[in-house]
């Protein structure tokens, strides 16, 4: 049997040859798919891992709070300025992915493909890290455009999958982690060209920096007003929308088009001890506020604007509940939707920029933007800010 396997494995390593070949040649070939150009481009496509983990966990525990765990409400920019580097930090780390598979691709095809129970774990930790890497910033690309073809939460997937990169990529560094210390401590000076090559290790990895510099340049205008005039790739931007504001979801997509016009509308708030409903004229007639505040949403595109409603706070005292210390529940005219019911934390409520806004940038609310009222609310993400608002409960 043993004289079987290593014939059959000649054999089959004989018929591989002439495609490993190349593989082979171009492993060697100095300096672009060297060790360290894999260390260096490792290195930008780890951080930008790293700071898209770390901020997709914020926006998650904002979306799906834990009762121990209080959520800041300021800065008013804070959501804003994680979700931007979550989608700025993505966007740069698909071409370097791409530039990390293309310096390592040969390897990836080694014969023969185990070695040893090390080496089989070692390239079973590779496997589940590029193939989690490829399908995380793909969803993570078609969610900024909304183009959900795929048939599974996209959220859900999307956080449980990155735990398991972030696993991988643990896994993979101290694996390799005597290479990286020993590519570190390497003189940085670039060999020799190899006969015929005209692209160096320097040359490539700035070509790298460069396609990701200018992916992020023409994608983060939708969140850096600085940058907005250079913003041609992004599916939203800055003052383009009702009122000079962008928006995600239409009130013809959420399918309230008329239950948000209807004359008897009412805001219903409920309280441990009662009930009241609000007309549009009764939110009139209580004090007014005004504040700026932007919407920050998932995809990453966000905008600061001038709403003007009633408090948070105003508004539950009135119905008889002032200072909630649970969570509310806000409930929407919009019927389907993960989003249709959310819950919104005390330290929220009781902020006073936290309002039921009705008018927004000097107007009244557009239908598509939650006429006839909705809530805006420092540091929280887009959809949680919840538009058509129906119902309002204190729990106990």
């Amino acid at each position: 049997m043993a004289g079987f396997t290593e014939r059959a494995s000649a054999r089959i390593a004989e018929r591989l040859e002439p495609l490993m070949g190349g593989a082979r040649d171009a492993a060697s070939d100095p300096p672009v798919k060297s060790a360290r150009t894999t260390v260096v481009i490792g290195r930008l496509l780890g951080i930008a891992f790293l700071t898209c983990f770390a901020t997709g966990l914020y926006s998650h525990l904002l979306q799906d709070p834990l009762p121990w765990l209080p959520m800041p409400a300021r800065p008013v920019e804070l959501y804003r300025v994680t979700q931007g580097l979550h989608v700025i930090s993505g966007t740069a780390a698909v071409p370097l992915l791409l530039a990390k598979l293309w310096t390592v691709y040969p390897r990836l095809f080694e014969w023969p493909p185990v070695r040893s129970v090390a080496h089989a774990l070692e390239r079973a930790s590779i496997a589940v890290l590029v193939g989690v890497s490829l399908v995380e910033v793909t969803i993570g690309l078609l969610n900024l455009v909304q183009w959900y073809v795929f048939p599974f939460s996209f959220r859900t997937t999307h956080f449980a999958l990155a735990w398991v990169l972030i696993g991988a990529l643990a896994v993979h560094l101290g694996v390799k982690l005597p290479v990286i210390v020993r590519v570190w401590r390497r003189r940085p000076d670039d060999p020799p060209d190899a006969a015929g090559r005209t692209l160096t290790r320097r040359g490539f990895v700035g070509a790298v920096g460069a396609a990701a510099a200018s992916a992020v340049l023409l994608t983060a205008g939708q969140t850096v007003p600085a940058l907005a005039p250079f913003n041609a790739l992004a599916p939203r931007r800055m003052g383009v929308g009702p009122q000079g504001l962008p928006i995600n979801r239409t009130a013809a997509q959420a399918g309230v088009t008329d239950t948000a016009v209807a004359p008897d509308w009412v805001l219903t708030v409920a309280t441990p001890s009662g009930s009241r409903d609000f007309t549009l004229d009764d939110l009139h007639a209580l004090p007014q506020a005004e504040a700026v505040l932007p919407i920050a949403c998932v995809e990453g595109w966000s905008q600061s604007a001038t709403w003007r409603g009633v408090r948070m706070v105003d508004l539950l005292a009135a119905a008889g509940a002032a200072g909630p210390t649970a969570p509310l529940r806000i409930e929407s005219l919009q019927e389907r939707g993960a989003f249709a019911r959310t819950e919104m934390p005390p330290q929220y409520a009781t902020d006073p920029l936290t309002l039921v806004a009705l008018e927004l940038n000097g107007g009244t609310l557009h239908v598509d933007h939650g006429y006839p009222a909705r809530v805006i609310a420092p540091g929280r993400p887009g959809v949680m800010q919840t538009k058509w608002l129906r119902r309002i409960e204190v729990t106990a």
